[in-house]
């Protein structure tokens, strides 16, 4: 059931705790989820956005017991991804002839997906709705994370119905930031901005800049996913803004992939050389075939350098090294420093193949990486520990 925000917003979407991947398989979220649907009952009744198709059935079922269906005017669909849309065609045979207000790209991709021409009202940044007491504004968020994105920002409120904005994938029957724990809050925050918006940084800045160039007040933002930020909202705003900033802190952190525990002693012993080197900088090791990938991508975020390695296996790299280098060239991470590292038998070509790959994402390859022939005895893990050493003063 729903919970009442404000005498005029009602909470009216689902708690999915049992959530454990997101976006296929390409997103991991260990504390689950919520897809956040909102209810605004002025002079007019409003509802923003729906939750996913599996869910469908009971938030039809459940937003009856909230309002009279035919008793809702205005439909908005911030964005048409299924999570946040896979309730509508069930809704709209309901109530087929309410307006569905979206950006034009929302109405392309809508109908892409469900095949329906429903009676879409095309809106773009500064259009409004006037439903009595309130106002509602559209925000044109392209890109952020898909082409058809907006914000919806209520007057009189002061809320901002962010999209996927300033969320996070996390279950919670709590949900104010202010309620929940917060080292879990913001793990979840970066986590899904460092895996899902880290590559459109830059038009994350421009947008926030834009929407702080309104003016406006600003009591609550009211997210897609997870919590609900009541309790100083504009934190996560000031968040945003650092992390689009070429994010950095004082990490290092090393991925390697392995065969016999060879790349992985070299991994250690490099790590080992960097925190003799410098005392106070973070050192990270994840073994990337054994590590939740998004997790890992979270560490990279925060890292100021990286360090990858691989066995060579048939002239190539391990296949989750591999993956992992195509996660970080699509995410397109900026002001990082890497090197790469590797045991090999006959062939040798994975540091090479590694240097390769960071290069094309664009990473900063600080030297040309080193190699370790079969299993490193005592003089090639101290060259190990050395040239962690100098991985340090290099960066």
């Amino acid at each position: 059931m729903g919970f009442k925000m404000t005498d005029k917003v009602t909470w009216v979407g689902k708690i999915d705790w049992e959530l454990r991947s997101f976006h296929g398989p390409e997103y991991s979220t260990h504390r689950g989820s919520s897809y956040n649907s909102y209810l605004i009952r002025d002079e007019k009744t409003v509802l923003i956005d729906t939750v996913w198709e599996p869910f469908a059935e009971e938030f039809v079922e459940n937003l009856k017991k909230e309002v009279d269906l035919e008793d809702i005017d205005y439909v908005i669909a911030n964005h048409a991804e299924v999570d946040h849309s896979g309730a509508l065609p069930l809704l709209l045979k309901e109530i087929p002839d309410v307006p569905v207000y979206c950006t034009a790209n929302g109405a392309r991709i809508l109908k892409a997906h469900y095949h329906e021409d429903w009676n879409f009202v095309e809106v773009k940044t500064g259009d409004t709705l006037d439903i009595g007491e309130t106002t509602l504004t559209f925000v044109e968020a392209r890109m952020l994370h898909w082409p058809d994105s907006m914000f919806t920002y209520m007057s009189g409120e002061n809320i901002l119905f962010s999209n996927d904005a300033f969320g996070q994938h996390y279950a919670s029957e709590r949900m104010y930031n202010d309620l929940v724990d917060q080292a879990e809050l913001y793990q979840e925050a970066i986590k899904y901005y460092a895996n899902i918006l880290t590559p459109f940084s830059a038009l994350v800045t421009n947008k926030i800049k834009e929407v702080l160039s309104f003016e406006l007040p600003l009591d609550m933002i009211a997210t897609s996913h997870g919590i609900i930020w009541r309790d100083n909202p504009v934190q996560i705003v000031e968040k945003y803004l650092e992390w689009a900033d070429n994010y950095q802190e004082n990490q290092i952190t090393l991925v390697y992939d392995t065969m016999w525990d060879a790349t992985k002693r070299m991994a250690e012993g490099i790590a080992k050389g960097i925190q003799l080197e410098d005392e106070d900088v973070v050192v990270k090791l994840y073994n990337v075939a054994k590590t939740d990938k998004n997790d890992i991508v979270t560490e990279l975020f925060k890292s100021k350098a990286i360090l990858v390695g691989s066995s060579t296996v048939n002239k190539s790299i391990m296949s989750a090294s591999a993956g992992l280098l195509d996660m970080i060239r699509g995410i397109g991470f900026k002001n990082k420093k890497a090197a790469a590292f590797g045991s090999y038998g006959w062939s040798g070509e994975s540091v090479d193949l590694i240097n390769e790959k960071l290069r094309n994402a664009k990473i900063e390859v600080v030297d040309e990486g080193l190699k370790t022939l079969w299993n490193p005895d005592e003089d090639a893990i101290a060259e190990c520990v050395e040239y962690g050493r100098e991985f340090v003063k290099k960066i």
